[in-house]
């Protein structure tokens, strides 16, 4: 029951998507360019709370001024900060990008780690960005989920789940895995065009006819 729910859902939404000529989200752009581990952690850690259009004018500057996390850790903290804003919570986000930049030079020899709890286990590393750093960067079986995933697919009403880890783990039980790798991307997607989080495009969507709508009290 579940494959055939997802697969209408990706060849709706895909087919949706292209209509619209619709750009992936600033990650997966960022990660396009060379499936680097450090650029996907950093970017996805920059993306949180961030319109896409500076998540990837903020990334690039600093990657052209810290290439690893070993230049990270050499750049003065005001200079990160002026080269990171005006991303949301910039300050945060710097001093969380020097604890990681510490740990991972000092334990993983500034490689990022291949491993979920290791990831988890950095300041500022919540479950999106640890599972979006696996599946971009290592091509890990991960399901990356943020407020795009857990909104729609709860709207929808294939699921019914309070929080983004209550999702993550109700996925983990009836996605296909072929699934698990590039759900986040297309949602994201969709979420930002079409099924946005306030009045989404209901009338033009083409999977409105059997989407419950559930908590939707506006809709265009």
């Amino acid at each position: 029951m579940y494959d055939k729910i997802f697969q209408d859902i990706f060849d709706i939404f895909s087919a949706e998507l292209k209509r619209r000529n619709i750009k992936l989200p600033s990650v997966s752009e960022i990660a396009g360019e060379d499936n680097d581990p450090y650029r996907i952690l950093v970017s996805t850690l920059l993306s949180l709370r961030t319109k896409d259009s500076v998540t990837i004018d903020r990334s690039k500057a600093l990657f052209e001024k810290a290439g690893n996390f070993e230049d990270i850790l050499k750049m003065d903290n005001k200079e990160l900060e002026e080269t990171i804003k005006p991303v949301c919570f910039y300050r945060v986000k710097a001093e969380n990008l020097k604890k990681i930049a510490k740990i991972i030079t000092e334990k993983y020899n500034g490689s990022v780690p291949r491993d979920m709890d290791a990831l988890l286990a950095l300041p500022g590393v919540g479950i999106k960005t640890a599972s979006l750093t696996l599946n971009l960067g290592f091509n890990e079986l991960a399901i990356c989920v943020d407020c795009h995933v857990h909104q729609i697919l709860n709207r929808i009403g294939v699921i019914e789940t309070k929080s983004a880890e209550e999702t993550e783990k109700r996925l983990r039980e009836i996605l296909p895995e072929r699934f698990w790798i590039p759900l986040n991307e297309l949602l994201v997607s969709y979420g930002q065009s079409v099924c946005r989080s306030v009045s989404p495009l209901c009338s033009e969507c083409p999977y409105s006819d059997r989407c419950r709508k559930v908590g939707v009290a506006v809709h265009r």
